[in-house]
């Protein structure tokens, strides 16, 4: 019954996925509680198209780019395996896919776990055997083992004119706090030493169920924002905020962040500058003082780190409007800024606005505006220069390690690249004297360990 010979056997019946994981992290985690689901079943994860029996592409559809991403996706996958599901939030919009693909075997919109579940069983029934397909508590990751995207919510309240994510998603849903609590100390449990807290509005985390109230620890929480920042402090891994909307009540997390209970980072997609852009985006709190709030919050908490992004070349977008996103940028000093140019997206709002702004005129405006950035940040790296930071290692090479101190999320940001590697290895912490900076990332030296 439990020969080996059994065991080996049991194993090359296991029907194999491959599985291509597109999009925001939002979407990474979807991912994962598919990939966990699948291994509870007993389906091994294949590699490679030609390894793989059935191919689920877990998609993107938020601009042009994307779609255009995804679809080549699809139609890859098809090539090489000919037997794929598709997901994700183009599967909202299945003709899209449909069009261009029309042999795909099933399409589903997002968080639908349960129809690509239901799909790939029609298609490749799991043969599974629960003594021996066994999935660890914290499920199945894509990232690293030393760091965790934690999604709090899903969907989204807010009526921005250039998005189409709550058509896409759904309006916001929660998790009740005692849920994501649990998932954060099995997370940490198993090695995860950074938490990245994700969502489409961390922010307005528990409006939608009321701040319900639950105990966690024999303590009691409400589902708010402050309330999880407060909770997540006391694992004793990083905490790291991202897609936070700077409503009033987002103040409050400052302290925590300057007692280090949560990491001193913020990621705040400001947009723009201008108050009558941002009014024509539609963009939740665009009337709050924001620079003055910034500067109260560095006052508060010196080593803040701030990164946002922002659109250029939104409809209507005057010359004027866009010194005025400049002259703001320069005012607001953050420190790690990305930029797009604006893509008209089908079915959002700001379509209506009129015609967008001319490519070469986006170009040129990217261009100016990318500079701007790269100076504020090149500035502000070089503050940090003889200081000794610690910094979690993501990975090694020949050339030495790659870290990434308080002020970098992973993927997102510059780096910490250290020069001698001996001895250190990926999830490591260690303590480092910043030696130089350049553009966006930082160089150092490890100190003695």
């Amino acid at each position: 019954m439990n020969s080996p010979n059994r065991r080996r056997a049991a194993r090359r019946r296991s029907p194999k996925i491959g599985f291509v994981s597109l999009g925001c992290p939002k979407a990474l985690v979807d991912s994962e509680r598919i990939l966990t689901s699948l291994r509870a079943e007993g389906y091994q994860i294949s590699p490679s198209y030609e390894r793989a029996e059935l191919v689920v592409v877990n998609t993107c559809g938020f601009i042009d780019a994307a779609i255009d991403e995804s679809l080549a996706a699809i139609g890859e996958a098809l090539e090489h395996n000919g037997r794929v599901i598709v997901t994700g939030c183009l599967g909202a919009r299945p003709e899209r896919i449909l069009e261009r693909h029309p042999h795909v075997l099933k399409v589903t919109g997002p968080q639908d776990y349960a129809g690509v579940l239901a799909a790939i069983h029609e298609h490749l029934p799991p043969e599974h055997d629960p003594f021996l397909d066994l999935v660890p508590p914290q499920g199945i990751r894509l990232t690293p083992r030393h760091y965790a995207y934690l999604k709090i919510s899903e969907g989204c309240n807010n009526s921005c004119s250039f998005c189409i994510i709550p058509a896409l998603r759904g309006r916001l849903a929660s998790r009740r706090i005692d849920e994501v609590l649990g998932e954060a100390e099995r997370l940490v449990g198993a090695g995860v030493k950074e938490l990245l807290v994700i969502s489409q509005d961390t922010s307005a985390y528990g409006a939608d169920i009321r701040y319900r109230g639950a105990e966690w620890r024999g303590l009691q929480y409400q589902s708010r924002f402050i309330d999880l920042a407060r909770a997540l402090g006391t694992l004793g891994a990083w905490v790291r905020l991202h897609y936070v909307y700077p409503y009033p009540h987002v103040d409050e997390v400052i302290a925590l962040m300057a007692e280090r209970r949560v990491l001193p980072y913020l990621d705040i997609p400001f947009q723009h500058g201008s108050p009558a852009v941002l009014k024509r985006m539609r963009r939740p709190a665009h009337a709050e003082d924001v620079l003055e709030r910034i500067r109260q919050w560095r006052r508060q908490c010196p080593d803040l780190t701030l990164r946002s992004t922002f659109i250029v070349g939104f409809p209507g977008e005057t010359d004027a409007e866009f010194e005025e996103l400049l002259q703001w940028l320069r005012a607001a000093e953050l420190d790690r800024v990305g930029c797009f140019k604006y893509s008209p997206v089908e079915g959002a709002a700001a379509n209506a606005l009129g015609p967008p702004v001319a490519a070469e005129v986006q170009e040129e405006r990217y261009a100016r505006f990318m500079e701007c950035a790269a100076g504020i940040s090149a500035e502000r790296l070089q503050r940090r220069v003889g200081r000794r930071l610690r910094v979690l290692v993501d990975t090694v090479g020949e050339d030495g390690a790659i870290a990434r101190s308080e002020a970098e999320a992973p993927e997102i940001d510059g780096v910490v690249r250290i020069a001698d590697a001996n001895g250190l290895t990926p999830g490591q912490w260690v303590d480092v004297q910043i030696t130089s900076a350049d553009t966006y990332d930082l160089h150092a030296s490890a100190l003695a360990r």
